[in-house]
């Protein structure tokens, strides 16, 4: 069925909803004339929110046109970075960090977690579409690892009960904390306390 669903969403024409095509005129228009391409990156961005977090193929070629670029070079730009995704996601997109910082302080607990908990491997989505499992390189806040990005938002300080639980009220339809999950604010150290003092 998800094969079926991402094959029609393929063949179908991809075109800016009415706010987005707004967005999309606004972003373009920051460029010199001639370098509009240096947008790509955004639109594409904008495409994927609007294709439900991932980029159809007619989607990357739509913003390519809008562009007036080679198809190609919208292809390279989506294949690249890890932020756009090929192939449709969960409603909960879980992107493990794994870099040494979150690899050391437990990132692989974290992922054994989601793993055991969803019933789904690395690169799967559950059977009811909610979540989407994924491992990425740094996701940037390692004095507050281990953490995971879930859609467009940080969880920190991550333990494999913390996990669990998040991952149970958000399938319960439950809104979770985002940053820290224990308490911290931003990147204070845990107690509160710097150097020897």
């Amino acid at each position: 069925m998800k094969k079926t669903q991402e094959k029609q969403q393929n063949e179908q024409h991809f075109v800016f909803n009415a706010d987005n095509l707004k967005q999309a005129k606004a972003i373009v228009a920051k460029y010199p004339k001639g370098r509009q391409r240096s947008a790509i990156v955004p639109l594409l961005d904008i495409a994927q929110r609007q294709s439900g977090g991932w980029l159809p193929r007619n989607a990357i070629e739509s913003v390519a046109d809008f562009l007036e670029i080679p198809h190609i070079w919208a292809y390279e730009i989506a294949t690249f970075y890890s932020m756009f995704n090929l192939k449709p996601v969960g409603k909960y997109f879980i992107q493990v960090c794994r870099t040494t910082p979150c690899w050391l302080r437990g990132s692989d607990e974290i992922t054994k977690k989601c793993k055991y908990e969803l019933g789904i491997e690395i690169g799967e989505t559950t059977e009811d579409g909610n979540f989407t499992l994924t491992e990425v390189e740094c996701l940037g806040a390692c004095v507050n690892a281990p953490m995971v990005q879930i859609n467009d938002d940080f969880y920190e300080d991550l333990s494999p009960e913390i996990m669990g639980k998040m991952l149970e009220d958000l399938a319960a339809g439950k809104k979770i904390k985002k940053g820290s999950q224990i308490g911290r604010q931003c990147s204070k150290p845990i107690n509160n306390k710097v150097g020897n003092k």
